[in-house]
């Protein structure tokens, strides 16, 4: 599973365990609206998790078919369906034209100026990731290995 593509290096350190919620499924909880809870990942099977993982989320079938079959499962396994959320009608890490503030400003924290032709470089996944852990909400000890995962140094 460590050679998967799905994951980053910055995640390898936890992927094997599943103990905390890799950044494919995060985008496409973003993407189709649930709110999971750690809590909630953390009560799924490996191969529960597996399947998050793999099943599409890229268009709005998919998000809806992805939402339905996350909720059923969150029911299941806690009592009670997770948080909705809003779907952002132009997701950031889709748009090549703009490098978040709340990002570029993490970035010079660490002296690094990510160039728009980096961010434009970037795959969706590689580009959410950067956001999220960018975010002033998040953890950012894997924001700088992601960085360089990435080859956006200086």
């Amino acid at each position: 599973m460590m050679n998967d593509p799905k994951f980053f290096q910055f995640e390898a350190e936890f992927i094997e365990s599943m103990h905390c919620i890799p950044m494919i499924v995060r985008m496409k909880l973003d993407s189709c609206g649930v709110k999971l809870k750690l809590s909630h990942w953390n009560k799924f099977e490996k191969s529960e998790c597996q399947t998050l993982i793999e099943m599409p989320c890229g268009t709005t079938e998919e998000a809806s078919a992805y939402r339905e079959f996350l909720q059923n499962m969150i029911l299941q396994k806690t009592g009670e369906a997770a948080k909705e959320l809003a779907i952002a009608a132009n997701p950031p890490w889709l748009d090549e034209t703009i490098i978040p503030e709340n990002l570029q400003s993490k970035a010079l924290e660490f002296k690094v100026k990510v160039t728009l032709s980096q961010w434009q470089e970037l795959k969706p996944l590689q580009r959410f990731a950067l956001i999220k852990l960018s975010s002033p909400s998040h953890e950012s000890k894997n924001f700088l290995p992601a960085l360089k995962e990435f080859k956006i140094t200086t």
